[in-house]
């Protein structure tokens, strides 16, 4: 799946780690999603969403079926 989260990561100036921490996954979780190897749970896609206060769907970009 599509994501914006390194760009979004960047503009805050955190590093991987430091939303990490803020989302309660490693680092490796991180980088993992940013890098479209893993998708993130609901829970997960949704507790992203409200740290960087915005609709899910501006953040994550599901691939048409």
């Amino acid at each position: 799946m599509k994501n914006r989260l390194k760009e979004l990561r960047a503009t805050q100036g955190w590093s991987q780690q430091d939303l990490a921490e803020r989302l309660g996954v490693s680092r490796q979780t991180v980088n993992a999603i940013e890098n479209g190897r893993y998708d993130p749970s609901l829970p997960l896609a949704f507790h992203i969403a409200r740290l960087f206060a915005m609709p899910i769907e501006s953040i994550f970009d599901a691939p048409a079926q």
